[in-house]
Parts: structure tokens; C-alpha cells; sequence
């Protein structure tokens, strides 16, 4: 904070630009915003919650005269901490500015692409688009439950759908701090708004502008264009997405926080009727096979190919199962506003140091119910341990079918199945489910697990040898080992619930050594968050669109000090 703008001072500046409820500054009232999904918490001066993009530019210009530190935060639905503080050594005050309250999104273009603003999620897109026979980026199965259109595209996510990889775009409106300390507004959005700050963004908002002020420029993309050819490429000997491709990296796509966002401008894809095969295996060979020819042999990529192990799908079916019927009974609409009502429930019980009352609650009640898994997956699940949720267009659909039922024609390990409209939409939602699980079982056992080690990993595209063997030396430390993700692209999620007393770091850090002899990229695409050490490429990346370090400091283990400096004899702390 500087000499000339005191705590004080800076929150009635906030208090005048917002008002007074959304600029929150208790420990409570903070505490949904200032503690990560799965990882991370620290504290904050204030959260501040603008509710027009003009007070977002305002708060922003108050916070940075004041030489605060700004965290851009949407919905807090990330896995690696990277939207919330990381601990309390930080060399200024803390901002943490969260956009929900600006959930707007525009259609454009007679549907082909959308404007989104910085709360807009994407089950909110989903429904937008759905009238139009149109999908966004990601559907449910390939992102979390109220999870943000912004929030994709800053962290480089992937999702579930083969043929479209990770979120991208490079139309985006947004503000910079420069290196003289300065902060501007920069229109990249492809559409004509004005030219001061207060009339474009006031404009946008409130879509006050025509079909001729939209260029479509074909050089400026508002989605990969390239990814399809790349998961093709099964003989590669690079993974086909990670977090750190330079290639990928653009304004605000893999920004992870260091700009402050305003607006993207985002393709859409035609919605297309599908079909979903179940195939299980005890051979990992046969689901090899089985990629390859799906990427290389079948006439259009498939929509998805998730992968589920068999203990992931047990603990999923245990331990997710009320996030699973949450969905199923009432819809994804319902979800965020009850993992808010979730969460303020935990932080009133944890003032009185009882932790995860919720989860326990929730458990004791999920355990008494049957299980809510079609009968032929519960078949599947007892004799194969590799699972493998196929889904492809209907144009695709035979060939499929004809190429499964050649595949596992007389196997000894292998089957599959053909699902009907319920099973196939069960085994995707259950698929989703598992994300979750591993948090909830480490809050059902606190008497026996310390924490989750989750890890995010690309595999090169020529790797044949995709199951994880560790050594006996790290397995007596693991309760439970849940893998499962996007097998086709070669990425998967992989959570280690760790035994109590074992130190959740040094199992990271072996992991990662592993992961480095097998010539793996990480993360993959949940950023890297507070957990993970950013590359050079990208720490690179943050530096040039963050010369100060304003935003979001400390992200991938780089110096959380103004002007990136060092400290401690020399290293980034």
C-alpha cells in the first residue's frame, strides 16, 4: 500500500464504487472466495464484487494507484489454487476481485461465435446456445459445474471433446498494467466500441453496437484451429496439449490471472446427435488399439473417449454420488448456488476448528442410498478394470460398430456395449462425478488420510506404455490411486490419497520425477496454479503480460514480489 493511500482510504474508494455489500472484508464473509476448491487460502484486504464492467475498470484503477496486489476470480472452481491467495507472504495488500456478477453473453454472428463476460459460465453458454442447435467449447463431462467461460480460457483448459482441444481465443478484451506502472485498456475484441475506457466498455455491456462494427478478420482465431491435426498424429513423440506450448499461448488464452479480463469472443460448434459405446478391458494393449485406429482410421474424429479405472469408478460411485444425483434430479443450474450454500456451512462449522461437517453429513446420508449406476456398468465394472466411455457422431456410428464388434470378436479381455440414451448419459455424468470424489473421501477419513496429491498429466501421443507403475517405495503411502481422463488426447488426471502422516510435497515432487523419466508434460490443463513450477516458456509469458507483477504474484512457484524481484539469496520466493 502506498504512503498516500491508506487500507482505509482504499476501501471507502470500493465501498463508493460498488457499494458497500460487495466489498467484503470479515474472515467469513471472505472465506468462500479467498480458499481454493481443492487447494490453496490466504488473506485478502477485500473481496470486491463489481456488478457493471465500468466498475471492474474503476475497482481496478483504485486497487492498482493504491500498489495493491489484484487476484481476478470468477467462479473458484479451479483444482491447483490458482484463483485464490497461496498463504500470507506476500509483499502487499491483497485484493481479490471476483466478476460473478457479470454473467453476460452476447450471440454474434448468427450463433457461430458468442461474447462473453468475465461470470459467465459455461453451463450458462450451454443453455444459451442450445435453442440454436449449438454447443460452446465444453459441455458437462468435460468441465466443472459452474465453472467460467474466462476461467477456461485463462488456464488453458481442455476438456473432454476431441476435436476441438484447449480453450483459445484471441479476441479478448482486457487491461494491462505496463511496465511504467501504468494501466490501459486494450480492445482486441474485433469489435468497434469506442475509445475511451468508460464508452467501450459501457457499450459492450450493453451490446449497443451493430453487425458492422463485428470484423471477422480470418488471421485473429476464436479457437484452436490446429488441434484436430495434432491429436491425429498418434506417431508424435510430444504430448498433444499441455499447459506450457508456447504455441498456445496468446494475450489472454494461458494468462492464468495476469491480465484482467473483461471480455472473449469465442467460436461455437453445431450440436450433433451422438452414440455412446462402453468398452471395458483388462488389457491395457486392447485399449491402445483401440485409440489408434479411433484417431487415425475412423472417417471423423470421435466427440470424446474418457478413460475410468476401476478404483476411480468405485470411489466416484461412493463417494460422488450426491453430486451425481444433484445433477441428474435437478440439472446443472442448481449446482453452484448449492456448493455456495455448502461452503458457507463448512466456514461457520470450522470457526469452532470442526472441519469437512459437511462432507461427513452428506457421506453418512449417500451411504444408506442403493447405488444409481445403470446395470450393465455395475456389469462392466466387476469384470474389466480399464473403462472406456466412447462417444461419436451418428454419421461415424457404424463404422464404429463395425470396427468394435471386429476388435473384440472372440477377446478374452475385452467387451463392449452399446448404450441407450439413459446409460450413455449416466456414464458421462458419473464420469464427471469422479472428479470430485477424491475430496470427498479425504474429508470422510480424517483419521487416515492426509491430504490428495492430484496431478494432471499429458502423455506423449506415441505412448503405448500409459498405465502408471510406481514403485513399491511410494505405494505403501497411497490409500488409493483414482485414474481417469481424456484418453484419446493422451491426458489424464491421476489423484493419490495419501496416508496419514506421509508429507503431501515430498509425494508431489517424487511423483513429478517420475513423470519426468517418462517424458510427460504437466499440468496439462488446469494451469499450474500454486502447485506446479511454471517452465520458462510460460514464467516468460507472465512476465511480458505482467511486467510488475500486479496480478495474481507467486503463480507457478515465480517471485511474488514486486517487479519479480529475488529474494533469499537469489531465488524466487
Amino acid at each position: 500500500m502506498s504512503a498516500s493511500t491508506s487500507s482505509a482510504d482504499l476501501l471507502q474508494k470500493l465501498n463508493a464504487i460498488v457499494g458497500k455489500p460487495h466489498v467484503l472484508t470479515d474472515d467469513h464473509s471472505t472465506r468462500r472466495y479467498r480458499k481454493g476448491h481443492r487447494t490453496g487460502e490466504g488473506k485478502v484486504l477485500a473481496v470486491v464484487r463489481p456488478g457493471t464492467l465500468l466498475e471492474q475498470w474503476q475497482v481496478l484503477q483504485a486497487v492498482v494507484a493504491a500498489d495493491c496486489i489484484v487476484i481476478m476470480q470468477a467462479a473458484n472452481t479451479g483444482l491447483t489454487g490458482g484463483s485464490t491467495p497461496d498463504g500470507n507472504d506476500y509483499d502487499r495488500d491483497i485484493v481479490l476481485m471476483n466478476t460473478m456478477r457479470l454473467q453476460g453473453i452476447q450471440v454474434i454472428n448468427k450463433g457461430e461465435q458468442v461474447v462473453c463476460l468475465p461470470g459467465a459460465t459455461l453451463d450458462r453458454l450451454e443453455q444459451t446456445l442450445a435453442p440454436l442447435e449449438r454447443e460452446p467449447h465444453s459441455v458437462i463431462g468435460s468441465s466443472c459445474i459452474g465453472a467460467s467461460v474466462l476461467g477456461g480460457v485463462c488456464n488453458n483448459s481442455g476438456g473432454a471433446l476431441v476435436r476441438r482441444g484447449p480453450a483459445y481465443t484471441e479476441l479478448t478484451l482486457y487491461a494491462q498494467v505496463q511496465d511504467d506502472g501504468s494501466l490501459s485498456l486494450i480492445n482486441h475484441l474485433g469489435i468497434a466500441l469506442g475509445d475511451t475506457p468508460e464508452e467501450i466498455l459501457t457499450r459492450l455491456e450493453q451490446g449497443k453496437y451493430s453487425p458492422a462494427d463485428i470484423v471477422n478478420d480470418p488471421s485473429r482465431k476464436a479457437s484452436d484451429p490446429r488441434y484436430a491435426e495434432d491429436v491425429r498424429d498418434v506417431d508424435a513423440q510430444t504430448p498433444a496439449r499441455f499447459n506450457a506450448d508456447p504455441s498456445r499461448l496468446y494475450e489472454a488464452s494461458g494468462s492464468a490471472g495476469k491480465l484482467c479480463i473483461f471480455a472473449v469472443r469465442l467460436d461455437t460448434f453445431p450440436k450433433e446427435a451422438s452414440t455412446v459405446f462402453y468398452i471395458g478391458t483388462n488389457d491395457p494393449d486392447e485399449l491402445t488399439a483401440v485409440r489408434r485406429y479411433l484417431l487415425t482410421e475412423l472417417p471423423r474424429l470421435p466427440i470424446a473417449g474418457e478413460y475410468i479405472h476401476r478404483t476411480a469408478y468405485d470411489i466416484g460411485e461412493q463417494y460422488g454420488k450426491d453430486t451425481f444425483l444433484l445433477i441428474d434430479r435437478f440439472g446443472t443450474a442448481k449446482v453452484p448456488s448449492a456448493f455456495a450454500m455448502k461452503s458457507r456451512v463448512d466456514g461457520f462449522f470450522e470457526r469452532f476448528g470442526w472441519r469437512g461437517v459437511t462432507d461427513r453429513v452428506i457421506q453418512t446420508v449417500m451411504n444408506r442410498l442403493p447405488s444409481h449406476l445403470p446395470a450393465r456398468m455395475r456389469e462392466w465394472r466387476d469384470r474389466f478394470e480399464h473403462h472406456l466411455l466412447l462417444r461419436v457422431s451418428n454419421d461415424t456410428a457404424q463404422a464404429t460398430r463395425e470396427y468394435l464388434s471386429q476388435q473384440f470378436e472372440g477377446s478374452q479381455q475385452g467387451a463392449y456395449f452399446e448404450c441407450d440414451a439413459e446409460e450413455g448419459r449416466k456414464a458421462f455424468l458419473h464420469r464427471f462425478a469422479i472428479a470430485g470424489a477424491a475430496i470427498r473421501y479425504r474429508e470422510s477419513h480424517p483419521d487416515s488420510v492426509e491430504d490428495i496429491v492430484a496431478l494432471d498429466i499429458a502423455l506423449r501421443r506415441n505412448d503405448k506404455e500409459w498405465v502408471e507403475q510406481l514403485p513399491d517405495e511410494m505405494e505403501k503411502d497411497i490409500v488409493h490411486k483414482l485414474y481417469y481422463g481424456h484418453f484419446l488426447c493422451h491426458v489424464f488426471h491421476q489423484d493419490y490419497i495419501v496416508k496419514k502422516g506421509v508429507v503431501p510435497l515430498d509425494m508431489e515432487h517424487r511423483m513429478w520425477k517420475l513423470l519426468d523419466e517418462r517424458q510427460a508434460e504437466y499440468p496439462a490443463e488446469h494451469n499450474v496454479g500454486h502447485l506446479y513450477i511454471a517452465k520458462p516458456a510460460l514464467a516468460g509469458f507472465y512476465r511480458e503480460l505482467d511486467p510488475t507483477n500486479t496480478f495474481n504474484p507467486g503463480i507457478g512457484h515465480t517471485s511474488r514480489r514486486k517487479w519479480w524481484s529475488v529474494c533469499c539469496g537469489g531465488q524466487h520466493d
